[in-house]
């Protein structure tokens, strides 16, 4: 099996986890505080990470790309909470792949100056992923939708989380996640701590939270891997087409409208991904 394909193997591994996750976080999100549920969801997640680590003995990563890590942790740690937050304000179909959209452009840019341009065949499936997630998004009401700021800047946040985690280059998978997460779990923490943030709160929430965090930092590790293997921009362009996973639950859970913009998405996405994988 080629690099870029077991790279791709890796990112719809991440796609299926952080897609469930989101549609978890986003639910509970809405009778919970978001930065407490972020915090309940990095602790979990690093509990886990730091446990796989320690009890392998694996070798620690050098200092330089824990460091990357630990950055990359905590863009994604503030914007795992905003897009909780836009989630819980709007709905879960557009404030999901806007976040998505943004956090995908960046880095694909980024990686084009830093690794060359790709294949003109993987070039035409970031265009069809990314023409599929804005169908999926596409808005079926007038108006300016809730949420919809924070989902941008989520996507900021987003966007360095990948690209910092690029840069931190090779070393233990778990280790490199428990460093990301541990920079997340403090940085959220203190922002609650902070500002007295514990309401609104129900026990089976926090159960969720804790459980969505794990799935959260299971896809972490398997972007890491992707990132390793394969090119940044077609492991962010593949991750990133996690919000169809988030719509089809909100579909099948919550009865959100699924209209035929976003029946043409999923199919524009669907085709992208071999596009993508074979380039």
């Amino acid at each position: 099996m080629s690099a870029q394909f077991t790279s791709a193997f890796y990112a719809l591994g991440t796609v299926c986890c952080w897609g469930v996750s989101d549609f978890l976080g986003g639910y509970t999100a809405r009778k919970f505080n978001s930065f407490l549920l972020a915090t309940l969801g990095h602790a979990g997640g690093f509990t886990l990470v730091f446990a796989i680590a320690a009890g392998n003995h694996l070798p620690m990563p050098a200092s330089r790309s824990m460091a990357w890590a630990m950055a990359a942790g905590a863009c994604g740690g503030t914007a795992l909470a905003l897009f909780y937050r836009a989630l819980s304000q709007g709905n879960m179909g557009l404030a999901a792949p806007v976040s998505t959209v943004i956090g995908a452009a960046i880095p694909t840019v980024f990686a084009m100056f830093t690794e060359g341009s790709p294949r003109p065949l993987t070039v035409a499936g970031f265009a069809l992923a990314l023409v599929g997630i804005w169908l999926i998004s596409r808005p079926e009401e007038s108006g300016r939708p809730q949420g919809l700021g924070l989902a941008f800047i989520s996507g900021l946040g987003f966007a360095g989380f990948y690209i910092c985690m690029k840069l931190a280059g090779s070393g233990a998978v778990p280790w490199l996640a428990a460093s990301s997460r541990g920079a997340s779990l403090v940085l959220t923490a203190a922002i609650t701590l902070a500002g007295s943030k514990f309401r609104p709160f129900y026990t089976v929430g926090a159960f969720v939270g804790i459980f969505a965090g794990c799935l959260d930092v299971s896809g972490t590790m398997l972007f890491i891997r992707a990132a390793q293997t394969g090119r940044l921009d077609a492991t962010v362009v593949l991750t990133s087409l996690y919000p169809v996973i988030t719509v089809l639950l909100a579909r099948a859970v919550l009865k959100e409208r699924f209209t035929a913009w976003k029946t043409a998405g999923m199919a524009a996405a669907l085709a992208a991904v071999p596009m993508i994988a074979r380039g």
